[in-house]
């Protein structure tokens, strides 16, 4: 069955490291309930998530009276490949958490785990801005980097389930730490944690050139957020513009190793960094085409903007479980 011939209701629940947020998606990617809830501390053990997943879902029924064919579930982290285990989420305390039996032992309806990365990629091929593109390739800018690869309508996971951790390639040998344990890892230097560090110091080290940012936030640098740079950057601060053109130069030199490696006839970017828009992306366009292998010779990928925003996540897990349901 192709998506979209059925207008059947789905459940979508996208897990970040900060918040869940739940909806009921039509088969038109419409949200017609929502709900939200705070992510518990990654301390927290494995069953205190998924209370707060099913008491989500149990709100979201009280919402409607036809009753939804099945529930995606969106998580940052490792999924396996048969979408039933989060083999390791970095902000929960998932470890090889068998998500789907714990939660079809709760919940009456089909369960489907997914990467969020994946989820949102489909939706924005649905739904978004890459309806239409046979192949796609995500670059989610939050935290860290998360990405997905679509081809023909099909999201290509990997053998383990654990295709598109772009965010991990190395780009600078022997550079910053990253969380994953190595160093130089792209999302060091093109994600919002890049972003709000390189912003940071300027604060720390009491900059002239950062005294508008370290204005909005009394000197303290440990309060500056990415998305406050943004804002600083759209009111004309030059700082915060050339730090948003730094991150968008890096993304241009991983999008041009990920051409190489799938070559996309689009590359969609998303995540919380992705609302600095042009400031961003001209610059990872311009850097795209600097370090583009044979630039000049074969035909470029497009990079484009996300059209979903944060719901995204929760509108495509819910409508990959719908499809999966309905093609069983």
């Amino acid at each position: 069955m192709k998506p979209g011939r059925s207008d059947e209701l789905a459940i979508g629940i996208d897990i970040g490291g900060t918040k869940v947020a739940g909806g009921i998606v039509d088969s038109d990617g419409t949200v017609i309930a929502r709900t939200r809830r705070d992510t518990p501390h990654r301390s927290t053990a494995p069953h205190v998530v998924e209370d707060v997943i099913v008491d989500a879902v149990q709100e979201l029924l009280r919402h409607t009276e036809r009753r939804p064919v099945a529930i995606g579930i969106g998580a940052a982290g490792f999924v396996s490949s048969d979408r039933a285990t989060v083999v390791f989420a970095p902000h929960l305390s998932w470890r090889h958490e068998p998500l789907r039996e714990a939660l079809r032992q709760r919940i009456d309806l089909p369960v489907f785990v997914d990467n969020d990365a994946n989820a949102s990629c489909w939706a924005e091929w649905r739904f978004g801005a890459v309806r239409e593109e046979s192949h796609v390739v995500m670059v989610n800018l939050g935290t860290g980097i998360g990405g997905a690869i679509l081809t023909d309508g099909q999201m290509q996971r990997g053998r383990f389930g654990i295709a598109g951790e772009f965010g991990h390639m190395q780009v600078v040998p022997d550079g910053h730490r990253c969380e994953c344990g190595n160093r130089g890892c792209w999302e060091q230097y093109a994600s919002g944690n890049a972003l709000v560090r390189e912003a940071r110091s300027m604060i720390a080290a009491n900059s002239p050139m950062a005294a508008d940012m370290a204005a909005m936030v009394d000197g303290d640098a440990s309060r500056l957020t990415g998305p406050m740079i943004t804002e600083a950057a759209q009111g004309g601060d030059p700082t915060a513009q050339e730090l948003l053109a730094e991150i968008g130069t890096w993304l241009g030199v991983g999008l041009a190793n990920l051409a190489n490696a799938f070559d996309p006839g689009a590359f969609v970017i998303g995540g919380g960094v992705s609302a600095a828009g042009p400031m961003l992306l001209d610059p990872a366009r311009a850097s795209f085409r600097r370090h583009l292998s044979g630039r000049g010779y074969r035909p470029e990928a497009r990079i484009v903007k996300a059209e979903l925003s944060n719901e995204a996540g929760l509108v495509g897990a819910a409508d990959l479980a719908r499809t999966e349901v309905l093609d069983a």
